[in-house]
């Protein structure tokens, strides 16, 4: 059976390290396999039913095998990718699950699923379009006028992202403590657009799932570049949250499971990316049990 045993690049390797966590899809014939995404089916756990998981390079690209099925996507196409390394990180995610199949923690099958079959019929352009348009309401980018201690505590973790990205891409993003947000000069928006269409459609789906998770394009460019680890973008985008657990408590298992939860999808979502953009091929190792 598939275990982990990517051999990823150490830039990237770290994002391996976090705690990490699919519409309806067929595998092979006769069998139907809910996952959950935007325009599919919800949530939902099934028995598993299958005892190894294999690889097969295709002409198409890497096919997962299930037993001797064929994995397929929720509009019935065979589930192909395009890297060997991101078909052994499907295949471990499926590898991975127990007695019962439990596809709403499947994070990459979901964004391998949505990158074939393309639910909402979006191009490149849209894509784009729509990962930048959370400029406009980004959230590090948003302040509060008080208290002051989280008037400092905003400036001091998040200023430094602001000037990080406004010299890396040389442009002016500034924040704004208006409800209005602040104004984003068209410049701006043009120098990140160019900048996101030298991705992938692939990648570009899984940039615009961290960007929705994180609610911040600057945390997701930071995620890409490597300026920051999972672990931050996602504490620095619950700043303000982590700053009212810090002062009145929080409700432990609710609390937690958001936070797991999260980190599970950034991190998922970022793998993805670095995955869907590496064109090398991979070694990787077989392991009995």
């Amino acid at each position: 059976m598939w275990r982990s045993s990517l051999c990823l690049r150490d830039g990237w390797r770290r994002l391996l390290n976090r705690p990490s966590g699919g519409p309806t899809a067929s595998v092979g014939k006769g069998a139907n396999v809910p996952f959950p995404f935007r325009a599919y089916a919800p949530p939902a756990e099934r028995k598993r039913f299958y005892q190894n998981v294999t690889i097969t390079q295709g002409e198409g690209g890497f096919e997962i095998n299930l037993d001797h099925r064929k994995l397929k996507t929720p509009q019935a196409k065979l589930f192909t990718v395009p890297s060997e390394a991101l078909a052994i990180a499907v295949a471990t995610e499926w590898d991975s699950q127990q007695d019962t199949i439990k596809f709403y923690t499947m994070h990459l099958t979901t964004l391998c699923n949505t990158s074939l079959d393309n639910p909402t019929q979006r191009n490149k352009d849209q894509l784009i379009r729509a990962a930048v348009k959370f400029l406009d309401t980004d959230t590090i980018c948003y302040r509060v006028e008080e208290p002051e201690t989280l008037v400092e505590l905003q400036k001091n973790e998040w200023d430094p992202i602001l000037e990080w990205a406004e010299k890396r891409y040389g442009v002016e993003i500034g924040s704004s403590t208006s409800i209005m947000g602040p104004s984003i000069p068209a410049r701006t928006r043009e120098v990140l657009v160019s900048h996101l269409a030298s991705y992938n459609m692939w990648a570009l789906q899984g940039i615009e799932f961290v960007v929705t998770q994180l609610k911040s394009v600057m945390l997701t460019l930071g995620l890409m570049d490597l300026r920051l680890t999972v672990e931050q973008a996602v504490l620095l985008s619950r700043l303000e949250e982590e700053y009212q657990i810090q002062k009145w408590g929080h409700v432990e298992w609710a609390h937690d499971y958001e936070l797991r939860e999260l980190r599970a999808r950034t991190a998922a979502g970022t793998l993805f990316v670095h995955l869907c953009s590496e064109s090398t091929t991979v070694k990787h190792k077989l392991l009995q049990e």
